[in-house]
């Protein structure tokens, strides 16, 4: 587009001052020409563009034209939608509304109305199909009826009364139809039953019979096998495990565990025309207990005959146990019973052939044989289903049974040991040992080579031996009573120790661990068992002391003899008793202190009855003296008597040796407490101490030899510690100032040796008056 004119006059203006003045009008002309030439084309462009332009107003009106009357329908159509076709439509709607509704309902009376006529077709058919005695089919129809009516009941909001009363009609056709299948059942197997409800007794078990019918009725023979229709009617109904499971129990209770429990039952099978009879006959049994092959053998009739008449019935499970399809009778019959037979097998029958020796454990081998046999038997007859049962792992088990039954058996008879009379006794001597076979040596090889190395030494070396050697009672227990129960254990503990050599590691371990369990049991039981006797009967007590020294002497070496005979988990020093060894020794010493105690209690009683030794010019003083020195002397003789040949010798010595010398200090403190004894007293007191000298050591009769015990009532001395004070003290008695003072010797003599200077000067000042030869004695002692 060509610029305007303004601005180019305006151009041609800015550079007029370069122009020539000449040619001035020449280019103002030809400017002014340019200018109408633009002006020409600008006019013309301007029409053209106008004449463009013009038919698209035109068009553009004539369509807001046309829009203003579409809106103008469109504003009429929506107000007759609203006023006329809107209402038409919710009318319509509910109606489409109600209608669906009444094809609802009538959908579900039809729905309703055929599941009535199942029901009722179902009921019909079911009694033609009872009548006819086809009970599978007839449980069948039952099952439809049942099924028909759980559809009705279903239904919420559209309950009927006559559902109530359908439903009370099926389970009236059902209880029939198991009335007439029960009745069936009850002529296919016929229990006769003892009469008696005690079923225990051999008696009333003899009693017990089963009749199987093996021949169908003749209006049954059309029907088919009655034994296959019934028992599929009754799976049909869901009552054949109920029926299983209370012929399993009669059949346990009165036929397979009197078979396992009473070694004299034998089955014994009679076949007649159209019945089996299973009864029992009685014969004389060889052992108390059936071997398992015998019952094996037994029950395994049984099931045969079950399985030939009655058991090989092969039947559908229903529909939610389909996973399993087709089974057999047996299979269900196995499922509600083996359990329980297995547990009965194993608790009165398995348990007793676990060997109680193992030399018995390879002849076990035939029993586990005889296991899986037995239990192939009942898998071959379907019985039995998987790979392996509690039955056969509890035979295989063989090793730890017989370790767990020797281990149970052992602390039976421990405890029954133990719990025994402590009184029954047995003498024990050096050379006394536990009677069993002499164990092999660990090595030979290690034999022969000490024999070559001693021969080594003899013939090249200089014996270096002392000559004089230990006795061989060195290490000996001393000769003394124990409980022959005490004995019997032992013994119980060497022979079960012997048994565990010649077992299986894990017996082994078992069993030596019983034997330690044994000692632990008698630490528990035999103190608080035997309790109040311990306390009350000072020979029980002896006993008891002598048992525990005893258990505690064979400890010491009983795991060193068995060391190298065990299992190698043993061998490497966990075989030892030497542990156990302080306890035993506590023990009886804490049980023979007590008693000790005792008996020193009651010395000290008899002789504060003495009046203190005071007076005893008075008689009824004297006359309580001499009795309380009676009392006391009678007890020890009593003592000596009841621990006579029991306790060992040196024991019985140093015992008998306190308990004197208890009552000799008692003696010598009271006496020596006096402030004033008359020469009378001093007499008197003489004649009491004397008769303790006299009769004191003729208490000492350890052997019931009488000649032999002289040796110990000579060394009374020794076990008495204040037998030497107490014969000073008669010396002092009898003494004048000056034989007292020779005595003591400046305190070298053998008063000094017993009293010291301040009771030596209390006696003086109590036996003598008060003179210069009192004080000239007195001043002597220092």
């Amino acid at each position: 587009m060509a610029a305007p004119a303004g601005s180019l006059v305006a151009a041609v203006l800015a550079h007029s001052g370069r122009l020539d003045k000449e040619d001035l009008g020449t280019r103002i002309g030809r400017l002014s020409r340019r200018v109408e030439e633009l002006k020409g084309e600008v006019c013309n462009m301007i029409n053209k563009k106008y004449n463009e332009f013009l038919p698209s107003m035109q068009s553009a009106e004539d369509l807001v034209s046309q829009l203003e009357g579409l809106s103008s329908n469109i504003d009429l159509l929506k107000a007759g939608i609203e006023n006329e076709v809107q209402q038409d439509l919710n009318i319509a709607v509910a109606e489409f509304t109600e209608l669906k509704q009444q094809l609802e309902r009538d959908t579900l009376v039809l729905s309703i109305l055929k599941k009535l006529q199942e029901f009722d077709t179902a009921i019909k058919e079911y009694h033609t199909a009872l009548l006819e005695k086809k009970y599978v089919a007839a449980a069948q129809q039952l099952e439809k009826a049942r099924s028909s009516l759980k559809m009705l009941e279903s239904r919420k909001g559209f309950e009927l009364k006559i559902l109530k009363a359908l439903g009370t009609e099926l389970t009236v056709q059902t209880q029939n139809m198991l009335y007439h299948l029960g009745e069936e059942w009850q002529k296919l197997a016929v229990w006769k039953l003892p009469p008696s409800k005690e079923s225990s007794s051999l008696e009333s078990v003899m009693h017990s019979e089963l009749h199987l019918r093996t021949v169908p009725l003749k209006e049954e023979e059309i029907a088919g096998p009655p034994v296959a229709s019934v028992l599929q009617a009754f799976a049909v109904l869901g009552e054949l495990h109920t029926k299983l499971k209370i012929f399993g129990q009669l059949l346990l209770k009165y036929i397979l565990k009197p078979l396992i429990s009473y070694p004299c039952l034998q089955p014994f099978t009679e076949e007649q025309s159209d019945v089996f009879i299973l009864r029992f006959k009685s014969e004389e049994p060889n052992l108390d207990h059936s071997s398992p092959m015998e019952v094996f053998d037994k029950i395994k009739l049984i099931f045969e005959v079950l399985h030939k008449y009655l058991l090989n019935v092969p039947l559908e499970q229903p529909a939610e146990d389909k996973k399993n399809g087709i089974v057999t009778l047996a299979e269900l019959l196995g499922d509600a019973i083996w359990e329980e037979l297995s547990d009965c097998l194993i608790q009165n029958c398995l348990v007793n052939s676990i060997p109680t020796n193992s030399s018995k454990l390879e002849q076990y081998v035939e029993v586990i044989k005889s296991t899986e046999e037995f239990e192939k038997a009942l898998k071959d007859m379907q019985f039995l289903k998987g790979d392996m049962t509690d039955l056969l792992k509890y035979a295989r088990n063989v090793n730890s049974h017989f370790a767990n039954k020797k281990c149970q058996d052992v602390i039976v008879a421990a405890r029954n040991l133990m719990t025994s009379e402590i009184h029954n006794t047995v003498k024990i001597t050096p050379d006394s040992s536990v009677a069993l076979p002499r164990l092999p040596d660990p090595g030979a090889g290690d034999h022969l080579k000490m024999q070559k190395t001693s021969k080594l030494l003899h013939n090249n070396m200089v014996n270096l031996e002392n000559e004089t050697k230990l006795s061989q009672y060195t290490f000996s227990l001393p000769t003394c009573r124990i409980s022959s129960s005490v004995e019997k254990l032992m013994e119980l503990a060497y022979q079960t120790l012997l048994e565990a050599t010649a077992s299986t590691d894990q017996c082994c371990i078992q069993l030596f661990y019983s034997v330690r369990n044994i000692f632990q049991l008698f630490y528990d039981v035999v103190p608080t068992y035997h309790k109040e006797n311990l306390q009350k009967l000072p020979q029980l007590a002896a006993i008891h002391h002598n048992n525990c020294m005893y258990i505690a002497h064979h400890l010491l070496t009983l795991g060193h003899q068995f060391r190298y005979r065990l299992t190698n988990i043993l061998c490497d020093g966990a075989a030892t008793f030497v542990d156990l060894v302080p306890g035993f020794r506590r023990l009886g010493m804490e049980c023979f202190l007590a008693q000790m105690r005792v008996q020193k209690g009651e010395i000290l009683e008899r002789l504060s009855s003495a009046r203190n030794f005071s007076n005893m010019d008075d008689e009824e003083n004297y006359c309580a003296a001499n009795k309380a020195i009676r009392q006391v002397l009678h007890q020890l003789k009593r003592l000596g008597k009841v621990w006579q040949d029991v306790l060992p010798v040196n024991v019985y010595c140093k015992a008998m040796g306190t308990l004197l010398n208890t009552a000799l200090t008692e003696i010598v403190t009271r006496i020596a407490a006096l402030e004033d004894i008359s020469a009378e007293d001093a007499d008197r007191l003489y004649s009491l101490c004397r008769t303790m000298v006299e009769e004191g050591p003729q208490v000492f009769t350890p052997l019931p030899e009488d000649d032999k015990n002289k040796k110990y009532q000579e060394e009374v001395p020794v076990y008495v510690q204040k037998w030497m004070t107490f014969k000073e003290l008669m010396i002092i008695l009898q003494a004048n100032l000056q034989e007292i003072v020779d005595q003591w010797a400046d305190g070298k003599g053998p008063l000094a040796a017993e009293f010291s200077a301040a009771e030596v000067k209390s006696l003086i000042r109590a036996l003598f008056q008060n003179t210069e030869r009192r004080a000239a004695a007195l001043a002597k002692i220092k």
